[in-house]
């Protein structure tokens, strides 16, 4: 069984602190394995929606299916009505036995989870339950600057409540899970990121606090609220709290990583970690109805979702935008483990996007932006997969120390023979594999390193977005 350690400072933590998410870390694991998502690239050329091109969408999946390159569930939606679904791979592996993923497979959704979270914070407020400009004291009081940090502040990441997760507490076993109070003492000793109101930071912590405010405003737990507020309410069948670990009973997905030839599984983290920020269980099918339903009303006014809409430092209420196929998408994203999860909403076209998967290899971005541009018809290339020989001669041109000043973390770039290491810091030096002369990605993994010689320059791209390394020598 393989362990993965995401959100991690263990091993080694890199934050881009990029403009529209100020937080974003990639790590590289000792098991010499980067797990994130990268920057989806999107194409100029106009498209049309006349026809949904349902042989190039299957083409796309059979060679992620083929190649071992994801393993997950996808739908597409207009106008609430479910126009693709496809599924690929397993949700469980035991031996020579393999459970196929269907439609009706479930799985952690992760930070996607905090848009529902927002949804049912934002109704206590219509209902005139809670106002955003309530403060934490009059719920929690015991956390630091209570006084000042407003229900807005943290529904947008603007609280300065710091994650309490592995990089605050990294020798705390977290596969054992924590309980809410423990948790919430964590955060009671935690030490402000920056004065309420001043930045943007992104706080898994915050919405485990919103999570509790709900509990107690509701008189209910997380989990009756959700059934009686969100799920009841538009019949969404395979959504619910998962308040522990996998249970395949429940045809729940486990989570895998290819690795040597073959699916190996992840161990598992518990999600109580998460709570308001996101433990939630869904399937594709059930995001896509529950994005079209936030946006036809039927969960808050239009009032409420145009404050969720409000983008301010690349974080609205509960939703964040993506651009593909030169339009502008609402929804949130997630990950955990080896999960990924993609929700994406196109109002004016009334398409939603729904992406889970139990095993990241080939970035979840890179597969929503190829599904979107295929829907709108526009010119997409189905990747091959196929490694590319680069000479000694060329590599040798990339060999060096790389730096930023941006970066706490310095990053070595060797030679051996006719591949090519990357290490960090003190860590391994794990190999990158060439999909192109002067791109690379990390073995098995989603994050791309791109050199320019003349510029003496590497650049490391993912979807939270990409920082520029100068070498030193």
């Amino acid at each position: 069984m393989i362990i993965l350690v995401l959100h991690s400072d263990i091993n080694f933590n890199f934050a881009f602190q990029s403009t529209f998410n100020s937080n974003v870390i990639i790590e590289l694991m000792k098991i010499k394995i980067l797990f994130t998502v990268i920057i989806s690239l999107v194409l100029a050329v106009k498209g049309n929606t006349q026809t949904l091109d349902k042989t190039r969408l299957d083409q796309f999946f059979d060679q992620l299916a083929e190649k071992n390159k994801a393993m997950g569930s996808l739908t597409i939606a207009k106008d609430g009505n479910v126009l693709y679904s496809r599924t690929i791979g397993y949700s469980r592996i035991s031996g020579t036995e393999k459970k196929p993923i269907t439609e009706t497979s479930r799985f952690r959704i992760a930070s996607i989870g905090k848009t529902y979270t927002a949804v049912m914070i934002l109704q206590l407020v219509e209902e005139g339950k809670l106002k955003l400009t309530d403060t934490l004291s009059k719920f929690f009081p015991q956390i630091p600057n209570a006084g000042k940090i407003t229900i807005l502040q943290m529904l947008s990441h603007r609280s300065g409540i710091p994650n309490i997760s592995r990089e605050s507490d990294p020798q705390r076993n977290w596969k054992n899970g924590i309980t809410k109070e423990e948790n919430l003492a964590l955060i009671a000793r935690a030490t402000p990121e920056f004065e309420p109101g001043t930045k943007q930071s992104y706080s898994n912590s915050g919405y485990f606090v919103l999570g509790l405010i709900l509990e107690k405003v509701t008189r209910k737990s997380y989990a009756e609220a959700l059934e009686e507020r969100i799920i009841s309410k538009t019949g969404l069948a395979d959504t619910y709290n998962q308040a522990g670990f996998i249970d395949v009973n429940k045809n729940e997905s486990l989570t895998y990583i290819y690795l040597n030839g073959d699916w190996q599984q992840v161990d598992e983290t518990h999600p109580g970690i998460a709570y308001g920020g996101g433990q939630i269980m869904s399937t594709p099918n059930d995001m896509v109805r529950f994005i079209q339903a936030l946006f036809d009303g039927k969960y808050v006014s239009e009032e409420s979702l145009n404050l969720m809409k409000t983008i301010t430092d690349g974080e609205g209420l509960g939703l964040v935008t993506f651009t593909f196929a030169d339009k502008t998408f609402y929804g949130n994203t997630g990950g955990g483990d080896n999960y990924g999860s993609w929700l994406a909403y196109q109002p004016e076209d009334k398409l939603a996007v729904a992406y889970t998967t139990n095993a990241k290899v080939y970035p979840v971005a890179d597969i929503v932006s190829g599904v979107i541009e295929i829907f709108y018809n526009r010119p997409f290339q189905i990747p091959t997969f196929e490694i590319v020989e680069v000479s000694p001669e060329v590599l040798d041109k990339y060999v060096g120390v790389y730096s930023s000043s941006e970066a706490p973390v310095k990053f070595m770039v060797t030679r051996n023979d006719a591949k090519l290491f990357i290490q960090a810091g003190k860590e391994s030096p794990s190999e990158i594999e060439a999909t192109a002369s002067d791109k690379f990605q990390m073995l098995g993994g989603s994050v791309v390193f791109i050199f320019d010689a003349a510029k003496k320059q590497m650049i490391i791209r993912r979807s939270g977005g990409e920082r520029i390394f100068t070498k030193e020598n």
